[in-house]
């Protein structure tokens, strides 16, 4: 992630400079591939994966003579095969065809009704393939979506299973599933799942998600984020709801800089997008950074 100091600079007019580039197109499709086939696995009973591997065992005998050693590796790039043709899964060529417009709107925050000047919309020139992202609460499934599309790692809280679900239909729907996670937990709750363990560069909580807990799952929340955010991390208080505020969130951050928004030339209502608040963290000491 590049240093949150340059949100105050004067506004990028040009590409960033990244330290890490985005994968290649046959990286993502390698990626595509394996992720709709480990789906569509999960998706089956035991007894089905076990007639899918008699399948191949039996196919691959076939077309040996019975000549060939059945090694762990040979049975599972077959079932692999398999699964590519059940699912017609198209080939690198027409994948590619494809998803190149569709990864390009993807990626704009204008896609997703995010304006510029919104906090997910102003730290996203800030974040870098591989950057690790905590979303908290199914109103920030936005950025959600937006971010896995620059192939951000995000692992995602809500408290409670349709929502989970709702925001996984959408990422499978748009072929955003490779890096994204989701938990169900309960929110503020002692026990978060041991993935959910950072340094995460970035955290982005739903307020009216945040607002519907008692106060101590409010603060011990905040608290989880907190202590799971990297120095130099950002934190984004958001908010689709015109009833809530992220701005009454903000007592959990006595010691946290707000930044504020830049200019909006667009003259649209603060109202629309995924509005709300950026906040960076206390200054980390300067014995901590040389441990």
């Amino acid at each position: 992630m590049l240093i949150a100091a340059q949100l105050d600079a004067q506004p990028v007019t040009g590409p960033v400079r990244r330290v890490r580039s985005l994968p290649s197109l046959q990286q993502q499709y390698r990626a595509y591939l394996m992720q709709r086939i480990e789906d569509y696995k999960d998706s089956l009973t035991r007894g089905d994966l076990m007639r899918l591997g008699d399948e191949a065992a039996k196919d691959l005998q076939a077309g040996t003579s019975g000549q060939l050693v059945l090694t762990e590796v040979l049975m599972q790039e077959t079932v692999d095969q398999q699964i590519i043709a059940r699912l017609k899964l198209p080939s690198y060529r027409k994948w590619r065809a494809k998803i190149l417009p569709l990864r390009e709107a993807q990626r704009s925050p204008s896609h997703w009704g995010i304006l510029d000047s919104d906090p997910v919309g102003m730290v996203l020139q800030l974040l870098e393939p591989n950057d690790r992202v905590l979303i908290v609460g199914s109103g920030a499934d936005r950025a959600c979506y937006l971010l896995a599309a620059h192939e951000i790692e995000l692992q995602c809280l809500f408290g409670d299973t349709a929502a989970a679900t709702r925001v996984e239909g959408i990422m499978a729907s748009e072929s955003l599933t490779g890096r994204f996670e989701a938990f169900v937990v309960a929110l503020g709750g002692p026990w978060l799942p041991p993935a959910v363990n950072g340094p995460f560069h970035l955290v982005v909580i739903d307020a009216a998600t945040l607002q519907a807990l008692p106060p101590e799952r409010q603060r011990a929340l905040v608290l989880q984020a907190q202590h799971r955010t990297a120095p130099g991390g950002l934190h984004a208080l958001v908010s689709v709801d015109a009833d809530s505020a992220p701005e009454g969130c903000l007592h959990h951050y006595p010691d946290w800089q707000r930044i504020p928004p830049p200019p909006s030339p667009s003259g649209r209502s603060h109202g629309q997008g995924l509005r709300g608040v950026l906040l960076s963290g206390p200054p980390v000491p300067p014995s901590s950074l040389n441990r």
